[in-house]
């Protein structure tokens, strides 16, 4: 039995299923995970389609080590066209979904055409049943997964599921495993809706394919070691992320108020370390030694909430200008019962708030609604809207892209997005590597894409040896971002495809250098690969990214930010214009990468990196490598 396991192909509409072995050879020059889906979608997903259509494609794919003892392996990427952006869906989860489904020996699920009816898809070994999920329809996403197991005689399963959100294909809808690990970016939820598909479901075998030898365990080891060693560990492990919010204000940041501010008067009142009395229990992903996931009882009747992760958090509190934490928990645990993506719920809230403090929206607009900053009831009521496609809520559920394109009156101006994805937790004026960042990422506005940690945690010694510029490590400086989120870029692709968590990895062990990452893919696999061999394989998923986007429609012109942030650039060494600060350094950055200035990878890089065979002709993926 081959480790790299098998890929199960499901065709809705027809109820029909295939499972073949998983290419080595593609698993050889793209790994699995992110790398993986975006080569089989190029080759599946043809220009011009309808996001929300039959002829789109759902691909969910292990990382190489989940479902090993490698420490925090459980992550699952799942890519399909996105119904926010139009361009490459991407998102990531971890919890119990991953390992369950290698244990089946599955390391990818494909998912094609529509169901006739609403179904549920249970994955048992190698074998598939589409089964009717009518009796799930319009329950939330915690309903769906304690029905589902009720009606399975509370077998060990582990479950993806969608809310109404999905099911009313509210374009960021996200995927649910239990009840708090969410695919949360750009849409994933409402293409499953798309395809009447209301859950996966898995049923956990006993997996004895894991390596078990004094070497590996060795190396297991010191992983861990590294994790636990790190200073900001106990922030982690004790508060969880939401324990950064005050450490993200204190370094001006923060994004409050629709980005009108970098910090919020309320910083230490939704600061995860104000949760901690609260908590009732730690939890975490299968074999990571972090546990970040916590239970909280604050009401008087001690109900179990769910602690937010930092975006949430912030996208819910500050960015809303929202301070009662127990509101915004609330209100996170909202998002992830109805299936919303609760960063760009958020975010769209924040500029709804934004526009009526402006008078863009007026109370008739908002539907007798008062969306003053802060105001938790009117945040819940088109938290559900959202969700119903309901009122205001329905036009906010589009995205704040096309949202500010139908409201009109100057609202683009303030519409905090790119390529239609709404931006993430820091405020892009004060911290210059995130917002080329931003800029770039192909998946649009998000910090975790490309998670540029570096320029927070390197010395300007360090900096100018590794990325050849002192000012890489100063947050407000343009110099040395170019070297740093090309680093950053392929270093998280890589971990996706791995399926290693980025928090452990990067947060706490800090190394960006792919030698931890070579020793457990060498110790799984038998491979003899080296770091470097790592990042070319990233560097060649990031060019595919890439054309993969320019083939549905991305321009140069979208690598970019919103104008809404050029007057407020706080360091004398960057300039108040797209031209003069964003600009340069996306030139810089597409140099690097081998691309020219319209952002295309040029044909010197297209041979080196050997695309010209994943990018032409049809291929039976049966066939390849």
């Amino acid at each position: 039995m081959s480790f790299l396991g098998r890929i199960l192909d499901l065709n809705l509409t027809f109820g029909k299923w295939t499972c073949a072995a998983f290419p080595e050879g593609l698993a050889r020059r793209f790994l699995t995970g992110r790398g993986f889906n975006v080569r089989f979608l190029y080759r599946h997903v043809a220009p011009g389609i309808e996001p929300l259509g039959p002829e789109n494609v759902l691909v969910l794919s292990c990382g190489l080590l989940t479902g090993t003892s490698a420490p925090a392996s459980s992550r699952l990427h799942i890519n399909s066209l996105s119904p926010v952006t139009g361009l490459l869906g991407s998102s990531n989860v971890g919890g119990d979904f991953g390992p369950a489904l290698r244990s089946c020996n599955i390391q990818t699920l494909v998912f094609r055409g529509c169901a006739p009816q609403p179904v549920y898809v249970l994955i048992d070994g190698e074998r598939a049943e589409i089964l009717d999920a009518k009796p799930f329809w319009g329950l939330d996403a915690w309903e769906t997964q304690d029905s589902i197991k009720r009606k399975l005689r509370n077998e060990r399963v582990s479950t993806l599921t969608i809310g109404p959100a999905g099911e009313n294909k509210a374009p960021f809808a996200c995927i649910l495993n239990g009840q708090d690990h969410a695919a949360g970016r750009t849409g994933m939820g409402a293409v499953m809706g798309s395809k009447n598909l209301k859950a996966v479901v898995v049923k956990i075998r006993d997996d004895r394919r894991k390596p078990d030898s004094n070497s590996w365990r060795e190396i297991k080891k010191a992983y861990i070691q590294k994790i636990k060693r790190s200073p900001q560990f106990e922030t982690l492990s004790v508060h969880g992320g939401a324990g950064w919010v005050d450490w993200a204000d204190d370094k001006g940041i923060l994004a409050t108020r629709n980005y009108r501010e970098n910090h919020f008067e309320g910083a230490g009142r939704v600061d995860g370390k104000g949760l901690t009395p609260y908590k009732t229990r730690s939890r975490g992903c299968r074999g990571c030694p972090v546990h970040c996931k916590a239970d909280l009882a604050l009401d008087r009747t001690k109900t179990t909430q769910i602690r937010p992760e930092f975006e949430s958090m912030v996208a819910l509190g500050p960015k809303c200008g929202l301070s009662e934490p127990e509101t915004v928990v609330g209100l996170d645990n909202l998002c992830s019962r109805l299936g919303l993506d609760a960063v760009s719920a958020g975010s769209a809230i924040a500029f709804a708030m934004d526009l009526y403090d402006r008078g863009i929206l007026s109370m008739k607009d908002t539907g007798g609604m008062d969306l003053s900053w802060g105001n938790g009831g009117a945040m819940e009521r088109l938290i559900r809207q959202m969700a119903n496609r309901d009122g205001l809520g329905s036009l906010l559920s589009l995205g704040v892209r096309r949202a500010s394109a139908i409201i009109g009156k100057g609202a683009e101006r303030f519409a905090p997005h790119v390529k239609g994805l709404e931006l993430s937790a820091y405020h892009p004026s004060h911290i210059m590597g995130t917002a080329l960042g931003y800029a770039v990422s192909s998946r649009g506005g998000d910090f975790n894409h490309f998670f540029p940690a570096l320029e927070y945690v390197l010395s300007p010694e360090k900096a100018a040896r590794e990325l050849g510029s002192p000012h890489a490590a100063d947050l407000l400086s343009t110099r040395g971002k170019a070297a740093l989120v090309k680093r950053a870029m392929v270093v998280s692709i890589i971990l996706d495809c791995l399926g290693l968590c980025k928090v452990p990895a990067l947060s706490l062990i800090r190394e960006f250098d792919l030698k931890n990452e070579a020793e457990l893919v060498n110790a799984v696999m038998g491979w003899s690969l080296d770091a470097e061999a790592l990042f070319f394989m990233g560097e060649r998923i990031a060019h595919l990214e890439r054309l993969f986007n320019i083939r549905h429609g991305a321009r140069a012109d979208d690598d970019g930010l919103p104008e809404m942030f050029f007057s407020r650039v706080g360091s004398s060494d960057t300039a108040l214009s797209v031209f003069d600060w964003v600009r340069p350094m996306v030139l810089e950055f597409y140099g690097l990468m081998g691309w020219d200035e319209k952002g295309q990878p040029i044909e010197v890089t297209m041979s080196r990196f050997d695309l010209w065979t994943d990018t032409t002709g049809p291929e039976d993926w049966r066939k390849a490598g």
